[in-house]
């Protein structure tokens, strides 16, 4: 067994679960943390032999993630937090399996996570990056001052958690693929457009991307400070990252990201005129 805690976090998500379940049985424990599901997502994972812990937000901090790390009775000083949309391939789980055999060299490590959209896993544009390994003894999610923010309720938002020592990444990547109808990705990130407009229109951000690594913190200071940023990202993952070899669905996917990051900026603009502050923000 891998000496890793393995921590899924669900809400009726039955139509994923098993596909994610069944890449992690060679994990010391698996965890899924439910938070009140009504479509057999407990039943599903006790059947694969995974633990179900019940978690209710009581609308104050510690958000679902801090509690995990807070209240699981873990048997090992490793976590991995895994997305029930997300899939671990055997390469990747090696990877994980030799390191801890022969002892990490950093206290966390980031995974890289290649989207599956459309029913086609996109080998270019653009794929997003997790630090969802670690020490769970050096690590924290810190609270965001977000609790105004409904859509987001009860987990934390699009924010690492604070590492204490260094940070590294595995050469292998997972695969997110939800098995929901594509009108669960435009929701979910309906949400987090809310949730980044909301704190990036008064300045909240701040705080949030000062707890980042130097080369993330710049990264994302000068974006946020690019004019078009929809345009942009398009261009980037469609044209730059050869986001077009994927045909139909990377077309789709880099049009889906544009989309997401025009939202926040008419969310921004819209929450900013309604405080009477200036249309624009660089945060």
């Amino acid at each position: 067994m891998i000496p890793v805690s393995v921590v899924v976090m669900t809400r009726n998500e039955a139509v994923n679960l098993p596909h994610c379940l069944s890449a992690l049985d060679r994990f010391a424990e698996r965890f899924v943390v439910d938070s009140g599901s009504t479509d057999g997502t407990p039943a599903i994972a006790t059947a694969t032999g995974a633990r179900v812990v019940p978690f209710q937000w009581d609308e104050r901090y510690p958000k679902k993630k801090q509690w995990c790390l807070d209240q699981l009775p873990f048997g090992q000083d490793w976590v991995l937090f895994v997305d029930a949309d997300e899939r671990l391939g055997g390469a990747l789980v090696e990877e994980i399996a030799a390191l801890m055999a022969t002892g990490p060299r950093h206290a966390g490590y980031f995974i890289d996570g290649r989207p599956v959209f459309l029913g086609r896993r996109l080998r270019f544009g653009t794929g997003n990056r997790k630090l969802a390994l670690f020490d769970r003894r050096k690590a924290r999610f810190p609270p965001a001052p977000d609790l105004d923010v409904a859509t987001m309720w009860e987990v934390e938002g699009h924010y690492q958690p604070v590492i204490d020592g260094t940070v590294g990444r595995l050469r292998h990547s997972l695969d997110h693929a939800d098995d929901k109808p594509v009108a669960a990705w435009f929701e979910r990130h309906a949400r987090y457009a809310d949730w980044e407009a909301a704190l990036r229109s008064d300045g909240r951000m701040r705080e949030l991307i000062g707890l980042e690594s130097r080369a993330r913190r710049w990264l994302k200071i000068g974006f946020n400070r690019l004019p078009a940023r929809p345009l942009l990202v398009f261009l980037y993952e469609y044209v730059l990252r050869l986001g077009f070899l994927d045909g139909g669905p990377g077309l789709q996917h880099a049009l889906a990201r544009a989309f997401y990051y025009w939202q926040i900026g008419v969310k921004i603009a819209d929450a900013r005129r309604r405080a009477g502050l200036p249309a624009s923000t660089d945060d």
